[in-house]
This record gives C-alpha cells, structure tokens and sequence, in this order.
C-alpha cells in the first residue's frame, strides 16, 4: 500500500481544518442536498441546468471532506524547537531584511495545508522557507527563487 502523505501544520492549523470539516458536513452538504432537491422540482433531469450545477457542487463539497479528513488524518504538529530559540524552524515567525537597504518582512514558517503568505505564513516547502531553515539571527542567506537570486539577512525569530 502506498505510504500515505504527512501533512504539517501547528495545532491552530489543525483546529481551522477541524472546523471546517464540522462546516462542510453540517451545514454545506445540508445545503447543497437542498438544491438538488429544488432543482429536481424544475422538471427533466436532462435538460436542468440547476441540477447539473447542485450535483457538481456536491461533488465538490464531498470531495473536499475527504480531503480534510485525509489531513486532519495525516496531520503532524509542528513542535517548536526550543532548544536553540534564535534557529529557524517550522512553527517560528522569521523577520528578515532584503539586501543592501530592503524592507524588512515577517513570516511564519508552516506546513503546505495552511499555508497563505497573504496572511504571512509561508510553507515550509517554499524555496524561501527552505533557504531559512536552520539558519539563526544574523546570518546572511541566498535565498534562490524563480525569479532569481535574493540576499537576505535573518534580523529575528520568534515563537508563536
């Protein structure tokens, strides 16, 4: 059987997946189902385009459970490493500041599943995050990305 994949996150991470698992099977699937049912009041199945869109939206929404439940299933809490508080690590928040004379910026390092750098959480998976794991304050790191190279240095790190 294949190995089945590990999905890192921080226990607040976890709990957001939670709750939107309680969302998908409490409220959206009662309101999709009730769509269908609408939709079945128009007439022939064949020709209803409400019902092809409930039945395409439940397809979805079930399909979206079982991924969240897969998830929640599969979840691997990120633990913070205290023993060396100034290393970044997963779970930390890192500010650094773009060489010679950039701004400096803050991101949380997590795993893929909760990942939103809009909200300033990175995954750990991402060429930034692994140019900054292991690295402490005051380092100087070469951060390669897509769009080329990126100096940074690690002005500091925090734990949630």
């Amino acid at each position: 059987m294949a190995q089945e994949k590990s999905y890192y996150m921080t226990e607040e991470g976890k709990v957001k997946l939670q709750e939107e698992l309680e969302h998908l099977k409490n409220e959206r699937r009662k309101e999709v189902v009730e769509r269908i049912k609408e939709a079945r009041g128009f007439g022939d199945l064949s020709e209803n385009s409400e019902y092809d869109a409930a039945k395409d939206e439940q397809a979805f929404v079930e399909a979206r459970i079982q991924h969240v439940e897969n998830m929640i299933r599969h979840a691997v809490i990120i633990e913070n490493d205290n023993d060396n508080p100034d290393m970044v690590s997963m779970g930390k928040s890192v500010t650094f500041q773009e060489l010679p004379d950039g701004d400096e910026e803050t991101y949380t390092i997590v795993g893929s599943a909760e990942a939103d750098p809009f909200e300033g959480k990175i995954s750990n998976d991402s060429p930034m995050a692994q140019s900054l794991i292991g690295h402490e304050v005051g380092d100087q790191v070469t951060v390669v990305t897509p769009g080329g190279e990126l100096d940074v240095k690690i002005v500091s790190v925090t734990t949630k």
